[in-house]
C-alpha cells in the first residue's frame, strides 16, 4: 500500500469519527502550548534581565569577599567589609585599571525632606567616580568631604512635592544622629540598579563624611576606611581578562583584605559577562524547570492517542481482517494505523504552536516584557508530535497487524 493511500484512509478514518479524534488531539495541543508558553516567557525574561545587565555596560568588575561558594555576585549580607582605602589605590594603580571606585553601607533610620519623614534602611556610600558612565536627570555627582546627596527618580519621586536639586534632605541613623545633606544630583531611571531599568529607590553618600566603618590597615598600621565591595572599571573591554587576573593576584597575595577576611571566606572578582552567564544559568534552569512539568501534558496526551488507536483497532477488526483478506499484509495494516496516530500528533503539534506563542504574547504582555522567540522550539514541538504520535500508535499498529483474517471475518 502507498503512503498516499495510506494517508486517504487515515483521514476518511478521522473524520468518521471527529469529535473523538478532536478530543485527542486537544490533548497533545495543550501539553505542545504549555511547553511552548513558559519557554517563550523563560526567554523574554532571560532576554529582558541579560539585556538589562549586559547592555552598554562598562568594561568593569566587582571584587567581594563572601563565604566560599558563593560564587560572587551583587554583594549583600554575607560579604564583609576587608578592602581598605590602600587596597583601593593599589588595585587604581594596576595595569589597565581605570578606576577602582569602592562601595560601602551607610545604615538609616528614616529621611526627611519638608517636614515628611519615610522609613529608610541604608544609602550607598562610594566616590565621585561612581558617577562616570551614568546619566542624570538634573545636577551631579556629589564632591568628597561635601554634606551632599544623589538620588535616583525612584528614591525622588517617593516626597511630595518630589526631590529636587538643592533641596534638602536630612537623614537620620539614630535617636542622636543627624545630618543634613543637599540633593545635588538625580539620576535618570534605569542604569544605577543592580539590573539597569529593574532598579529600585537608591540614595548615595559620599564616603567622606558620611561613611565611618575603619580598621587598621595591616601594611601600614593607620586606621582607613574599609569597604564591602570594590568595582574596578578596566581601560577597555579588552583588558578585562588581564585586569581580572591582576586583581586576583593581589588581593590573594599583596592586600590587607587578605589579612582582614575571616580564614573561611575567600575573594571574588566577577566580570559583567559571568554574572550575566550566571543570570542565564538561573533563568534557564528555572524555565527548564517549568517545562519539564508542562511535559507532563504531553504524556496525558500520547496516552489520549495510544487509547483512540487501541478502540479503533477493537472497532475496525472486520475491516481488517477484509484488508488482509484481498491482499494486505501486515505492514500495510501496521503502516495505516502508525499514519492516523502521527496525523493526529502532527495536529495537535501544529495547534498547539499556535496557541502557545498566543499565550507567550499574552504572559509577556501582561509582565510588561519584550517578546522574545525560542524558534528552537517551535521545531521540536513538530518533532514531538511527530514523535508521541509513532510511539502511542506502535502497539496499537502492531496488535492491529497480528489480528487473524479468519477470526475478523467472523466478527459482526
Amino acid at each position: 500500500m502507498e503512503l498516499r493511500e495510506s494517508v486517504q484512509l487515515s483521514l476518511r478514518a478521522i473524520r468518521e469519527h471527529g469529535l473523538r479524534s478532536a478530543l485527542t488531539v486537544v490533548g497533545i495541543t495543550i501539553g505542545i502550548a504549555a511547553v511552548i508558553t513558559f519557554v517563550t516567557l523563560g526567554a523574554s525574561l532571560q532576554a529582558e534581565v541579560v539585556g538589562e545587565v549586559s547592555g552598554d555596560a562598562p568594561p568593569e568588575m566587582q571584587a567581594t569577599v563572601g563565604p566560599e561558594g558563593q560564587e560572587g555576585g551583587p554583594p549583600g549580607a554575607s560579604t564583609v567589609p576587608a578592602f581598605t582605602e590602600r587596597d583601593v589605590e593599589e588595585i587604581r594603580d594596576l595595569p589597565n585599571v581605570g578606576q577602582a571606585i569602592p562601595q560601602g553601607t551607610v545604615q538609616i533610620a528614616t529621611l526627611e525632606h519638608e517636614g515628611r519623614s519615610i522609613a529608610w534602611e541604608s544609602a550607598t556610600a562610594t566616590t565621585p567616580g561612581y558617577f562616570a558612565d551614568r546619566q542624570f536627570e538634573s545636577g551631579g555627582p556629589f564632591e568628597q568631604g561635601a554634606n551632599e546627596v544623589v538620588v535616583n527618580e525612584q528614591a525622588a519621586s517617593l516626597f511630595d512635592p518630589e526631590l529636587e536639586v538643592n533641596d534638602t534632605l536630612v537623614l537620620q541613623s539614630g535617636a542622636n544622629s543627624t545630618r543634613e545633606a543637599t540633593v545635588v544630583g538625580v539620576l535618570e531611571n534605569g542604569g544605577d540598579g543592580p539590573f539597569g531599568d529593574i532598579s529600585i529607590p537608591q540614595v548615595y553618600v559620599p564616603t567622606d563624611p558620611f561613611y565611618e566603618t575603619t580598621a587598621e590597615s595591616p601594611a601600614t598600621g593607620e586606621r582607613q576606611r574599609v569597604y564591602p565591595s570594590l568595582t574596578v572599571v578596566a581601560s577597555d573591554y579588552e583588558s578585562v581578562p588581564t585586569v581580572q587576573s591582576d586583581v586576583q593576584a593581589y588581593l590573594r597575595n599583596d592586600s590587607d583584605a587578605r589579612s582582614l577576611k575571616p580564614d573561611e571566606y575567600e575573594f571574588s572578582v566577577q566580570t559583567n559577562e559571568e554574572l550575566v552567564e550566571q543570570i542565564r544559568e538561573v533563568i534557564g534552569t528555572f524555565t527548564g524547570f517549568v517545562a519539564g512539568i508542562a511535559v507532563i501534558s504531553l504524556i496525558v496526551g500520547a496516552v489520549g492517542i495510544a487509547n483512540i488507536m487501541l478502540v479503533s483497532v477493537t472497532e475496525r477488526t472486520r475491516e481488517i481482517g477484509i484488508m488482509k483478506a484481498v491482499g494486505a499484509r501486515r505492514r500495510d495494516v501496521l503502516q495505516l494505523f502508525l499514519v492516523e496516530s502521527v496525523l493526529l500528533g502532527i495536529a495537535g503539534a501544529v495547534l498547539g504552536t499556535v496557541v502557545g506563542l498566543a499565550g507567550g504574547y499574552v504572559a509577556t504582555d501582561y509582565l510588561d516584557l519584550s517578546l522574545t522567540f525560542a524558534p528552537e522550539w517551535f521545531a521540536a514541538a513538530v518533532v514531538v508530535g511527530v514523535g508521541v504520535g509513532v510511539l502511542a500508535g506502535l502497539y496499537p499498529a502492531w496488535n492491529a497487524a497480528r489480528v487473524d483474517p479468519i477470526e475478523a471475518l467472523r466478527r459482526e
